[in-house]
C-alpha cells in the first residue's frame, strides 16, 4: 500500500510538472501573438506599449482555457514518452502495474483539473475578459461603426455616405430583426427622421424592411404602409449574431441564470446551452485527451518507430478538434440536438481510446 502510494505520488508530481511547463509555454506563445494583434489594433492611436500589454494579460487566460484540452493531450504524450524513454515503465510493470494502472494517475488528475478550471478559474477568466472589453471598448467607441446587445435590445451605430444612423431592434428571430427603429442624422449629427419597421430581413447587407412607417424630426408621420424598403447596412446576420454576449464573459455559475433571462426575453439560447453542456463535459474531455495520449504511447516501441506515433497522435488530435468544432456547429445550427453535438466527440474518443488501451495492455 505504501509502495503504491509513493509510486502514484511520483507519477502525479511528474504529470503536474509537465502540465505546468506546457501551460507556461502556451501562455508565452499566446501572449506574444496576441500582443502583436493588440499593437496592430492601436497603431493609429497615440499610446505606448502599456495598454497592449495589459490587454494581452487580460485576454490570454481565456485563450488558455479554450486550449487546455490540447495542452493536456500534449502533456500526456510527453509524460508517457518520458517514463518510456527512461525505462521507468519497466520498473513500474515489474512492481505489478499494468498500462491501465499507470494511466489512472494522469486520468484522475485531468478530471480534477477540469473541475478546477470550470468552477474556479473560469469565473476569473470571465472577469478578466469583461475588463478587457471595457478597456478596449473605450477606443473602439471612436470608430464610426459600433454594435452591441443590451437589456434594451440590439443597438447599431453606423455611417453611410454623409449620414449617420442609429438602429435599434427589440429582438432577433432567425434572420430577422424584430421591432426595428432607424434614427437618421446628418453629418453634424442633427436629427433628420425616424423609420419604424415591424421586421427586417438581414440575410445580407441590404436589409429588407417590412411594414414600414417614416416620421419626420417633429414626429409627424410622412409615409406609411410601405411593404418593403431597402436599407444598406454594414451588418448582416452573421455579424449581428456575433454581437450576442461574448460567452467568455459569462462564468459557469452565471450561465444558468443568463439562459433563463434570455429565454424569457425571446432570445435564442442555443449557444449558451451548448456552452453549459461543454462546461459539464470539460473534465471528461480532458480525461479523453489523457486516454488518447496513452493510446499513441503505451504499447509502442519508440526506438523502432522513431516518434512516428507522436506525429500520428498530433495529427489525430488536430482532426479531433476539427471534428469537435464541426459537431458544435451542427448543434448551433439546429441540425443536431445540443446534447448530442457536445457529447458525441467525447464518446467517440472514449470508444477509440478504450479499444486502443485494451490492445496496448495485452502487449
Amino acid at each position: 500500500m505504501i509502495k503504491s502510494f509513493i509510486i502514484n505520488k511520483y507519477l502525479a508530481h511528474e504529470f503536474i510538472k509537465i502540465v505546468l511547463a506546457m501551460t507556461f509555454a502556451f501562455f508565452c506563445l499566446s501572449f506574444i501573438l496576441n500582443l502583436f494583434e493588440e499593437i496592430n489594433f492601436f497603431k493609429d492611436f497615440d499610446i505606448g506599449i502599456n495598454i497592449p500589454i495589459i490587454l494581452s494579460s487580460l485576454f490570454v487566460p481565456s485563450l488558455l482555457y479554450n486550449m487546455f484540452p490540447f495542452i493536456i493531450l500534449l502533456s500526456g504524450i510527453w509524460f508517457f514518452l518520458k517514463i518510456k524513454k527512461t525505462d521507468e515503465i519497466i520498473a513500474l510493470k515489474v512492481s505489478g502495474m499494468s498500462n491501465f494502472s499507470i494511466i489512472v494517475v494522469p486520468s484522475v488528475l485531468s478530471i480534477i483539473l477540469g473541475f478546477i478550471f470550470i468552477t474556479l478559474l473560469n469565473p476569473v477568466t470571465s472577469i478578466l475578459v469583461k475588463k478587457y472589453e471595457s478597456i478596449k471598448g473605450v477606443y473602439e467607441k471612436e470608430q464610426d461603426y459600433l454594435a452591441a446587445v443590451t437589456e434594451n435590445g440590439i443597438w447599431i451605430k453606423e455611417k453611410n455616405l454623409d449620414k449617420n444612423f442609429i438602429v435599434r431592434a427589440s429582438n432577433l428571430h432567425n434572420n430577422n430583426l424584430i421591432g426595428l427603429t432607424i434614427y437618421e442624422f446628418d453629418y453634424d449629427n442633427n436629427f433628420l427622421k425616424r423609420t419604424n419597421a415591424k421586421s427586417a430581413d438581414i440575410s445580407s447587407l441590404d436589409w429588407v424592411l417590412k411594414d414600414v412607417k417614416i416620421f419626420d424630426k417633429e414626429g409627424h408621420l410622412i409615409e406609411q404602409s410601405i411593404k418593403n424598403l431597402t436599407y444598406r447596412s454594414m451588418y448582416d446576420i452573421k455579424k449581428i449574431k456575433s454581437l450576442y454576449s461574448n460567452l467568455d464573459t459569462i462564468s459557469f455559475w452565471a450561465l444558468s441564470d443568463e439562459i433563463k433571462l434570455l429565454e424569457n426575453r425571446g432570445y435564442s439560447t442555443r449557444e449558451m446551452r451548448a456552452k453549459f453542456q461543454r462546461s459539464f463535459a470539460f473534465p471528461l474531455f480532458l480525461l479523453s485527451m489523457v486516454l488518447l495520449s496513452g493510446v499513441f504511447t503505451l504499447g509502442t516501441n519508440f526506438k523502432e518507430n522513431n516518434w512516428t506515433y507522436v506525429f500520428i497522435a498530433i495529427i489525430t488530435s488536430v482532426l479531433i478538434f476539427y471534428f469537435n468544432d464541426f459537431s458544435a456547429a451542427l448543434g448551433k445550427t439546429n441540425k443536431l440536438p445540443i446534447e448530442i453535438s457536445v457529447w458525441m466527440p467525447i464518446v467517440i474518443i472514449f470508444i477509440f481510446s478504450s479499444v486502443g488501451l485494451i490492445h496496448a495492455n495485452q502487449k
